[in-house]
């Protein structure tokens, strides 16, 4: 009997009450053409109802892609995902009590995964202490409606674990390049991997289906069967997408052969970014590289630390890895983040966090939203919007250091930088360095605990984190340590010695000659 089937049919196979897992990684690997058919589906007839939906990164693109299809209220009952700032119509959900809905680290969920395939009692780990994830906390509880309790405190050979209760996975719907007949599917034009085999393994020990989308059905003869990521024996139906706006390589781009290791592609020449804040910041955090470093670098503020590392000629001596599973190479923007150019390697994700959080990354460099006097850091949660934690706590909590970059304010922010120094033309309407930051998801305490060195980087100050929290150790050559930086701080910052001054050179318009030792 075919399993190739419409995907409308597919569809038809998510009944009342099921638990379904969904890949993607904002739109890399993801089926969108069967996300498109749930939905068309529940407005039609109103089923199914009552869903529980797993996802492990953030799926969407901020407006109607991805698991947005999803965000009907009677469609679904239930959310753990491991990020939410991509999918506002399932954050309206959220905020508005409608769903119930836990935010775990991505790491962590794509490990759940292939624990779930193992049939083993729980996912036992560190990663999620002291954060808001920790049931002393909030047990990653997004809303009221939230009750039940998935993340629990258990004690091994003396020390703290965070126990994750394992999920019955009823549908996994994932995506890939090709298959045969039998299922045997391909993902050589897939710019991630991802979660394909755990979540499929998941869902046949769970008794569940797993249903593909690809993009053609060949003969079983044409298949190298070394390509081979999901065998027909776990795949339960076959989509083959009729839409190609549904089977692009990502939200962005509709194919790039660079993204999948298939092609290397010269990597023209990049301007020198503008001498602005953006760059004091990415050239301070610069000066915390180390020769032959395995990097990973967060979205916004930290990717000009990379800019600066290649106009300063140092870039060849770093290898910049994202927890999508991509070793090498260039991480790309946007909506094609996930993938790399020029990778070197593409690994399945539970495969990089097991890396990322055996202590692989030797820097880390991460946005800085919200910071409070004890060094905790929040990226997840400002007042009603939901962003969550994405893979940040993995990344944080195992990076052997830190360095958080963001400007001192936000909101309207004005500098100039000139002459070796800066000044504040307009200072930012809010401030980022409170007396309490609303929600933990990096943890000060954690880190001292572990001895992690960590760093916060602002155009005009640095700190350095302690046993008595956060330390002012620099300030920026024409910038008044009252007016400019005391009186921006809900709290007053320790000072255990003399500050000293940024270096000059990041001031100043033209080549800093940074060594990277």
């Amino acid at each position: 009997m075919s399993k190739i089937i419409s995907a409308t049919q597919a569809a038809g196979l998510i009944q009342d009450g099921m638990c379904v897992a969904i890949e993607g990684f904002v739109g890399a690997a993801h089926a969108e053409e069967l996300s498109v058919a749930v939905e068309e589906r529940f407005v039609q007839e109103a089923a199914p109802r009552d869903l529980t939906i797993v996802y492990a990164a953030g799926v969407g693109d901020s407006g109607n892609r991805g698991i947005n299809h999803w965000a009907h209220e009677g469609l679904v009952k239930r959310v753990i995902g491991g990020h939410y700032g991509l999918v506002p119509k399932i954050q309206k959900l959220v905020m508005e009590n409608r769903v119930e809905a836990y935010n775990l680290p991505q790491g962590v969920i794509s490990q759940m995964f292939r624990d779930i395939a193992a049939k083993k009692p729980a996912t036992i780990t560190h990663v999620g202490l002291k954060t808001f994830v920790d049931p002393r906390l909030e047990g990653g509880r997004l809303n009221e409606r939230t009750k039940e309790d998935i993340v629990e405190i258990i004690q091994l050979d003396g020390k703290e674990y965070l126990k994750y209760r394992p999920i019955k996975i009823d549908v996994a719907i994932i995506r890939g390049t090709y298959a045969d007949e039998k299922g045997n599917m391909t993902m050589e034009k897939e710019g991630c991997i991802l979660n394909a085999l755990a979540m499929a393994q998941a869902a046949k020990a769970s008794g569940g289906k797993v249903i593909i989308q690809v993009e053609k059905v060949v003969e079983g003869s044409c298949i190298d069967a070394r390509l081979v990521k999901i065998p027909g024996i776990y795949v339960d139906a076959i989509v083959v997408t009729e839409n190609p706006d549904c089977h692009m390589m990502t939200f962005a781009e509709r194919y790039n052969p660079a993204y999948s290791g298939e092609v290397r592609v010269p990597v023209s020449a990049v301007k020198p970014i503008a001498l602005d804040e953006r760059k004091v910041i990415a050239r301070r955090a610069a000066m915390e590289l180390i020769p032959d470093s395995v990097i990973n670098l967060g979205i916004g503020m930290p990717e000009a630390v990379a800019a600066v590392a290649n106009e300063e000629g140092c870039g060849q001596s770093l290898t910049l890895t994202v927890e999508s599973g991509p070793v090498g190479g260039v991480p790309a923007p946007g909506n094609s983040f996930g993938c790399s150019t020029n990778v070197e390697c593409i690994l399945d994700q539970s495969a990089q966090f097991d890396f990322y959080d055996g202590g692989g990354i030797d820097v880390a460099f991460l946005g800085l939203a919200q910071c409070d006097e004890q060094g905790n850091i929040n990226v997840s949660k400002f007042g009603p919007k939901i962003a969550g934690c994405g893979g940040f706590i993995n990344i944080t909590q195992n990076a052997k250091k830190v360095v958080y970059c963001g400007t001192f304010t936000a909101g309207g922010l004005e500098v100039s930088v000139r002459d070796g120094g800066l000044s504040i033309v307009k200072e930012g309407r809010v401030k980022k360095f409170v007396s309490q930051v609303e929600q933990v998801t990096f943890s000060g305490d954690y880190a001292v605990l572990s001895g992690q060195p960590v760093l916060y980087i602002t155009e005009r100050a640095v700190f350095e984190l302690n046993s008595d929290g956060l330390v002012l150790t620099e300030i920026a050559p024409g910038v008044d340590l009252q007016t400019d930086i005391l009186d921006q701080i809900e709290f007053k910052p320790r000072i255990t010695g003399p500050i000293r001054q940024m270096d000059e050179r990041i001031f100043k318009d033209e080549p800093m000659g940074l060594v990277v030792k």
